[in-house]
């Protein structure tokens, strides 16, 4: 879920977010603004204070709000579902859920946290986090986080090299593939099983998924 944080008391002086501009909300709620002239880096992703969470996308900063109750139960179902097939196979693959570092180029200016990462190369896979493109992400939509998922992370995903992008959007009652090794496009409903590209055999039944 990504969204623009209200600066914290004790802000450090080295933080990306010590210099910023404010901006006032409908309802007075006081949110900052990142400068729009500045390149960031992972360092500066890493200097943020304690409990603060940001993505990285061209130089670009987006900071990341706690995630909603039903974002979590979604969260969590996906990741149960995918991880029980991978060790029912016994495959090699890996999956890792948010907040996990992916740094998507291999460089200092793009660094994300997908909701669920699979990655199947073990030489991808550092103590830090993926060092190259997942295999398969899934980005569970939040207000917020709408045109990040749609737009930004879509052609970013693609580019880097991820061979299937999900989009779960609970409040448009919509899952996007993106297969982008053939490149196909489906869509689906949460009523409807939803099949993975990279794996013959697994199949998501989203109807299964009990969201209170």
């Amino acid at each position: 879920m990504k969204t623009r944080l209200a600066k914290p008391f004790g802000m450090m002086k080295n933080s990306p977010l010590a210099t910023v501009n404010t901006l006032t909300m409908k309802g007075c709620v006081i949110m900052p603004l990142l400068q729009q002239n500045k390149e960031y880096t992972i360092e500066d992703v890493y200097a943020l204070p304690d409990g603060q969470r940001a993505e990285l996308i061209d130089g670009q900063m987006y900071m990341m709000a706690p995630p909603t109750r039903k974002h979590q139960q979604i969260l969590g179902a996906l990741y149960r579902k995918v991880a029980d097939y991978i060790d029912k196979k016994g495959g090699s693959c890996e999956v890792d859920i948010a907040p996990f570092a992916v740094f998507l180029n291999e460089d200092d200016k793009n660094y994300v946290e997908p909701d669920i990462s699979v990655i199947c190369s073990s030489d991808k896979l550092t103590d830090k986090g993926c060092t190259g493109a997942p295999d398969w992400i899934i980005e569970i939509v939040s207000p917020g986080s709408r045109r990040m998922d749609y737009y930004t992370k879509l052609f970013k995903y693609r580019t880097a090299g991820v061979r299937e992008y999900w989009i779960v959007d609970p409040e448009k009652n919509r899952i996007m593939v993106y297969s982008f090794e053939s490149d196909d496009t489906a869509e689906y409903t949460f009523s409807e099983a939803v099949k993975a590209g990279i794996y013959d055999d697994l199949t998501i039944d989203f109807s299964s998924i009990d969201i209170k």
